[in-house]
């Protein structure tokens, strides 16, 4: 099992407050189409940090790491068909009409 210093564990949290700020700065500022992109980049990231680090994902075996990358794949199969979904209404029409 790998022993990672404090100091990883503070710049990680550090980085982590950092993301959080920024977070709250770009949600007071209207970045157009960018919003959407640019907050969930920034979850990405913190989530990145969270799994690798405070789970210790970054450390661990392989099977723990193909069942991490097969959840997100599971998650963006998900959203792919949800995704789908939702962009084909259009096409429909609107009922009762």
């Amino acid at each position: 099992m790998h022993v990672s210093p404090l100091s990883v564990y503070a710049r990680i949290f550090a980085a982590l407050l950092v993301l959080t700020g920024v977070t709250v700065f770009v949600a007071y500022h209207d970045l157009g189409p960018f919003n959407d992109v640019v907050a969930l980049t920034i979850a990405v990231t913190k989530m990145t940090l969270v799994a690798l680090f405070f789970m210790h994902a970054k450390y661990s075996t392989r099977l723990t790491k193909i069942v991490i990358v097969s959840g997100f794949a599971w998650l963006v199969l998900l959203l792919a068909f949800t995704l789908s979904d939702y962009l084909t209404r259009g096409w429909l029409g609107v009922a009762g009409k």
